[in-house]
């Protein structure tokens, strides 16, 4: 055997290659950034923090994340590029040392209900192939084990033509499925309450749908029905034959012309069932979900008793244990059954999926079921599960770029997180993360300080350094980064009690509980452990519940804070009435548009495989709105100066004087009080941070009419400064009548409540209890739980 020798060399210096050790960023002016300059270290954990809004997403994501993965995009060929997400350059002078960048957000998973955790992480279909491999009976390869595959059998005959002989054959084709013919896959079925689509005593042509979005102007839905030529759009719905009423409800799907237009016409219920029931039901918009909940009964599958699998399926075992079994074992669980199978034929199946099961239990996620539907994660859980696909990747050099992973985390948990986070750079990763809590700001080996403020007030570096030196420096977050909330001198004393009993949803144990009223209630315990079970799953239905959770807020770039929150109504209405015209001219989505850009403000040029541009309009300079339009005022400004004044701003314009709105005031006092003064009112809902997005809600949900708020980790996304504004809403909020109760880790919000319900002990199966009711105080003075212990350490008791 011959070895290679090798001649040592001596280096006159580094190599020119080891001297690209930053990335380079200069001119940064995405959204609200001012021409950032920053050079940030790879190979280092970099943390990313600031007041929220104040551009840490702009430059980390928006700027960073996305023009590396443009670049990306650009390697791969034309025909591919047809078929991808055009991405725009962003607006930045100069990039250099960029690395392929995985982003790994808070974007909640799936909108199918045929989504599970299992299918999400891979982890299904290695199980899939066990058994496939390993179960008996054998019933088939995996597709047989899979949820999402039906059973086709089909047979016919074919024609071979081999030189000058043609010769006829029989053929039959069979794919065994595993999905329940029943329930599709769904692991539910429902049953269709008809006196919630329509009202059988009017016709089609007087507005018989209450579906939402059903208007009679419509030629998709109200028009179809109409025009179709199957019914009497003039005949009460009541007075159909048995024909047209099977027509209406139960019709295949048959092309029929309208109006000149050739569209397909169906039965009611198959069209609501494709259109409502194929989506998932957390994904949904309000509204939409609401009649959901109102029209659709759902029960678990009879015929699979939720499982989505077949009987064949369902028979196939491993050890006594079938797929079934398996998915709805916590994973934790199944990882250890896993780890007992000894079979070689497929040890380096086992050695991959035990390796998958187990990053889920190192990453906190051990209490999760693979056949958790994708779209009952929270945006933490959701992003740690994207996360397992990364921990045992073998790249290096690679640019991570991480939301807030310890949302949702409980004190207990952050330490874990943090380690994950110092695995990733210890392989040779740039991880960059925005992030807000101080135990996360602590292991950065390099810190970016963005503000001063939010909005227009930030997009400025503050401060770059070590964290010792971000602790000494004159920022915001520097003089917050030790703040240690105090313990309540005296707690509020409840007028009364939220009673639960025998609550057993997911995973509780029969939980009684009283929640006390007229006080805030802070309901915590480590993630997993049953919270949001209990709060969401187990209250009484009457009980006049306003909901806050954390689903995120539907928008597009024409949506903003004055259309979500309502505001813009009054604010229309106020300018008709000086300017003696309609409403409609003064929204930039109805007859006030600028013709030019249909009243987007930007043109938008597509360029095919490359990425589009978008140019501001030059007819109304990004205004939106027709001139003639522009020429009507209120208060001495136009609707589009109305729109560009920020929250604060607006709240004295309409606070008094010509201007004088009440309606829309009392929706701009509601904006202030939960800090978001700094917004402009026409910004697009696009270009706002997660935080921003859940107080928009909340000070929407603020005028709902109801004595009980619940706030689902209110905390997400704000700065150290900014908590101490949310606990002086809180307390305004009691203070005018109402009962707050909270589920929130931050260790500030459980010092200042005035009673804790602690649930755990642990997670999963190991959580479900309640171990601790009582004031913090007596929760720091017991330190009987997790929760007590680390609050203890947090306020120095």
């Amino acid at each position: 055997m011959s070895m290679a020798t090798r001649t040592n060399t001596k280096s006159s210096g580094p190599h020119v290659a080891d001297s690209h050790d930053v990335i380079r960023v200069h001119g940064a002016r995405e959204n609200n950034l001012k021409d950032v300059s920053i050079e940030i270290p790879k190979r280092r954990l970099t943390v990313f923090t600031g007041v929220s809004g104040s551009g840490k997403s702009s430059l980390v994501f928006d700027t960073i994340a996305a023009e590396s993965q443009r670049l990306i995009n650009e390697t791969y060929p034309a025909f591919l590029q047809g078929f991808m997400p055009n991405r725009a350059r962003p607006e930045v002078d100069v990039l250099d040392g960029l690395t392929t960048a995985i982003a790994v957000d808070q974007q909640r998973m799936g909108g199918d209900p045929r989504s599970t955790v299992g299918t999400a992480t891979d982890a299904n279909a290695m199980l899939r192939i066990l058994f496939s491999r390993l179960g008996t009976p054998h019933i088939g390869p995996p597709s047989a084990y899979s949820f999402n595959t039906a059973s086709v059998r089909a047979s016919g005959a074919i024609t071979v033509e081999r030189g000058d002989k043609t010769k006829a054959q029989k053929a039959t084709f069979e794919r065994t499925g595993g999905m329940c013919t029943r329930c599709e896959g769904r692991g539910k079925v429902s049953d269709i309450d008809l006196t919630q689509l329509y009202d059988d005593s009017k016709s089609i042509a007087e507005g018989a749908f209450t579906i939402p979005g059903w208007k009679s102007d419509n030629v998709w839905t109200v028009g179809l029905y109409a025009e179709s030529g199957f019914l009497d759009p003039n005949k009460p719905i009541r007075s159909f034959t048995k024909k047209e009423m099977h027509d209406f409800l139960y019709r295949e799907p048959t092309k029929v012309k309208v109006n000149g237009v050739n569209l397909t016409y169906e039965g009611l219920i198959p069209k609501i069932q494709k259109s409502f029931l194929s989506k998932d039901k957390e994904a949904m918009q309000p509204h939409i979900r609401a009649f959901v909940e109102r029209a659709v009964t759902f029960t678990v599958c009879p015929e699979c008793d939720g499982t989505r699998l077949s009987e064949g399926a369902r028979s196939s075992k491993i050890k006594k244990i079938s797929i079934a079994d398996a998915c709805a074992m916590e994973i934790r669980d199944l990882a250890e059954w896993v780890r007992g199978l000894d079979e070689p034929s497929v040890a380096p199946l086992l050695t991959a999926l035990q390796g998958t099961l187990d990053s889920f239990v190192e990453i906190g996620l051990g209490y999760l079921s693979l056949d958790r539907s994708a779209g009952t994660l929270s945006g933490g859980e959701a992003q740690r599960v994207k996360m397992i696909r990364h921990l045992g990747s073998s790249l290096t050099d690679v640019t991570y770029v991480f939301d807030e992973p310890t949302i949702g985390l409980h004190p207990h948990d952050v330490q874990r997180m943090n380690n994950l986070l110092l695995r990733l750079r210890d392989k040779g990763n740039t991880v960059l993360v925005v992030e807000h809590k101080p135990e996360a700001i602590a292991v950065a080996d390099h810190v970016v300080d963005l503000g001063p403020g939010a909005g227009t007030d930030g997009g400025t570096v503050c401060f770059e350094g070590t964290v010792e030196g971000l602790r000494a420096a004159d920022t915001v977050t520097g003089r917050h980064l030790d703040d240690r909330a105090a313990l309540k001198e005296a707690v509020r004393v409840p007028d009364g009690a939220l009673r639960i009993r025998g609550a057993s949803a997911n995973n509780l144990r029969n939980v009684d509980v009283d929640i006390p009223l007229g006080v805030l209630t802070v309901v915590t315990g480590v993630a997993g452990s049953g919270k949001s079970s209990l709060l969401h799953g187990s209250l009484p239905t009457d009980a006049g519940v306003v909901s806050v959770d954390q689903s995120p807020i539907k928008g597009s770039r024409r949506s903003n804070p004055a259309t979500y929150t309502g505001l813009l109504e009054p604010i229309r209405k106020a300018f008709a009435k000086a300017n003696g015209v309609k409403p409609a001219l003064f929204s930039a989505n109805s007859e006030g548009a600028c013709p030019t850009c249909n009243g987007a403000g930007v043109v938008y040029v597509d360029l095919g495989m490359m990425a589009g541009v978008d140019t501001p309009c030059e007819d109304c300079e990004g205004k939106r709105f027709q001139a003639s339009v522009l020429e009507y005022r209120l208060g001495g400004r136009d609707i589009s100066e109305v729109l560009g004044m920020s929250v604060t701003e607006a709240e004295d314009f309409f606070g008094g004087g010509e201007a004088r709105t009440p309606a829309a005031h009392r929706i701009l006092e509601r904006l202030a009080d939960v800090g978001l003064g700094y917004l402009t009112l026409g910004q697009p809902l696009t270009t706002l941070s997660g935080g921003e997005r859940q107080r928009l809600k909340l000070a929407t949900h603020m005028a709902d009419k109801g004595g009980v708020y619940i706030l689902d980790e209110p905390t997400t996304g704000l700065h150290l400064a900014d908590v101490e504004q949310l606990l002086g809403l809180l307390d305004r909020l009691v203070a005018s009548g109402k009962s707050v109760i909270v589920i929130e880790h931050h260790q500030a919000v459980m010092a200042h409540a005035d009673w804790i319900i602690d649930l755990g002990p642990g997670a999963g199966h190991d959580g479900g209890r309640v171990v601790f009711e009582g004031t913090p105080a007596d929760l720091v003075k017991a330190r009987s739980t997790l929760t007590g212990e680390h609050l203890a350490a947090y306020v120095g008791a």
